[in-house]
């Protein structure tokens, strides 16, 4: 005899658009009514969730490449989870799939939202960070945006973040002649020497970036997969060598900020050194999912590549991990697990 369901869920919405960093009233912890699927659909019980920078650009009302989340209905987002139910064709009970659901215990969709993964391959977090949107992000963004090419000087600022910290060992991986990283502690900096293989790293608040990327990058860079924006990167715009690639993927300094922020003081030395920005979105690379997933997982499997993931346990303590990634204490890929 089949498990009885679960009758409700619980659920994060959000309830107020910040103003400036969020806090906690901007969100409330509600419960939903679950039922059976209907006919075509699947229920999840989500396992783990993600918190990702992206989102709160989407809890302001504006016109973005994402839509803004709705006031009083459930925020979504990356999740892996268990099917509990299911009346589709070729999904069954016990599958683990990937979804974008999240900030939920429990999923109710359409059989064509959900992508089964195999949690004998890769812990399934793993799906939502070093394996997922995030790996992709930062394969994409080196390889592609970026154009890195063997012997390239690299810098890769939030370099103990989700992306940064594999966009730094994919460099090495793929012959970046030097790979340097900032990041917000003492302790990440040596994370990303020690664990991680960065040549050399910096903490971005014992002084200016620029002096500090100048002493790592004597002779100059020439990609920089900015996670950051603003002094980093000015910073990055001045080490530049000539044809130097920038991948803009984040600009999380300036996420919460209430008034505009000035863009670098530097821009006209685009010109004369002839350098490239480009910003990206993952999206635009889903044909590199193949390629990014058999070189990732080989990577992953010969121990070439490491990751290092936050978890936060409860879906009561969903904000606060978000919160928290927002304030950088995070290493690695935040997620909130579910049990």
């Amino acid at each position: 005899m089949p498990a009885a369901l679960p009758t409700s869920s619980r659920e994060w919405h959000l309830v107020a658009r910040p103003q400036g960093w969020p806090t906690p009233d901007d969100f409330a912890l509600r419960k939903a009514a679950v039922t059976a699927p209907e006919q075509g659909r699947v229920l999840v019980r989500n396992v783990h969730f993600s918190v990702d920078p992206y989102m709160r650009g989407r809890m302001n009302d504006v016109k973005s490449y994402s839509p803004p989340f709705r006031l009083d209905h459930p925020m979504e987002g990356g999740a892996v989870g268990e099917v509990i139910a299911s009346a589709a064709d070729g999904i069954e009970v016990g599958d683990h799939v990937l979804h974008n659901l999240g900030w939920r215990e429990y999923a109710d969709l359409d059989a064509s939202a959900v992508v089964p993964v195999d949690p004998s391959l890769a812990p399934l977090s793993a799906y939502l960070g070093v394996l997922g949107m995030t790996g992709l992000t930062a394969y994409a963004g080196l390889l592609e945006v970026a154009s890195l090419a063997p012997g390239d000087v690299v810098f890769v600022s939030g370099a103990a973040g989700a992306v940064g910290s594999q966009v730094g060992q994919i460099a090495r991986l793929k012959g970046a002649s030097r790979v340097i990283g900032s990041a917000g502690s003492d302790e990440k900096v040596r994370l990303l020497v020690e664990e991680y293989g960065f040549d050399a790293a910096f903490n971005y608040k014992d002084a200016p970036v620029a002096g500090q990327l100048r002493q790592a990058a004597p002779d100059g860079i020439d990609v920089y997969f900015d996670n950051v924006g603003g002094e980093h990167l000015e910073a990055a715009i001045s080490s530049l060598r000539v044809h130097g690639r920038v991948a803009v993927c984040g600009m999380i300094a300036q996420y919460n900020a209430t008034e505009p922020t000035p863009a670098p003081r530097n821009l006209a030395l685009v010109i004369g050194k002839r350098l490239r920005l480009q910003g990206m979105l993952v999206g635009d690379h889903a044909s590199l999912q193949p390629q990014f997933l058999e070189e990732v997982a080989d990577w992953l499997a010969s121990g070439e590549l490491q990751y290092s993931e936050t978890a936060v346990e409860g879906i009561e303590n969903g904000v606060e991990a978000f919160l928290g990634l927002l304030r950088g204490e995070n290493t690695g890929k935040m997620i909130v697990s579910l049990g």
